[in-house]
């Protein structure tokens, strides 16, 4: 099974958030589901490694356990073809989040992609998808990122 960014955004958002093994973990039962298969880890790392970056999938960091993955500000959540009854089979409650602290996370996780985009400045395609993405995540949560759309707009010149 190889996910898309929104479909792990809507794995995740079926519980609210999901720690990286219970991702994997409910990955692996869909995939079963589906056609017998198991997980490609390769794949999915990749996978997850575009959707922190693309920020449909944010770490939120709790103080009671191991980093959640939540959906993030661009993605759609989309449940995957046999995800339907995972809440079902996994042993998870449905986690609420603090909308709050979930947007100065995603400020922060942005803040550290500007400064890395602007250093590797000749990335423009980069900084003009960091450009769009802020406005996504000001939509999303309470944050003003007027200060890094100026830092992007600048290197993009």
């Amino acid at each position: 099974m190889d996910a898309t960014a929104d479909e792990l955004a809507g794995v995740v958002d079926l519980f609210g958030g999901l720690t990286r093994a219970e991702l994997e973990r409910a990955l692996s039962e869909a995939a079963y589901r589906a056609d017998g298969q198991s997980v490609d880890g390769d794949a999915l790392e990749v996978a997850l490694e575009e959707a922190r970056s693309s920020f449909a999938l944010l770490e939120y960091d709790r103080a009671d356990g191991d980093p959640l993955l939540v959906a993030g500000p661009t993605a759609f959540p989309t449940v995957p073809a046999h995800a339907e009854d995972v809440p079902h089979i996994l042993d998870v409650e449905r986690r609420r989040l603090d909308r709050d602290a979930l947007g100065e996370q995603a400020r922060v996780e942005f803040q550290d992609a500007v400064d890395d985009a602007v250093a590797a400045s000749e990335d423009t395609t980069r900084l003009h998808d960091l450009l769009d993405i802020s406005y996504d995540i000001e939509a999303w949560a309470p944050v003003d990122l007027a200060d890094e759309r100026d830092r992007l707009e600048a290197a993009i010149e």
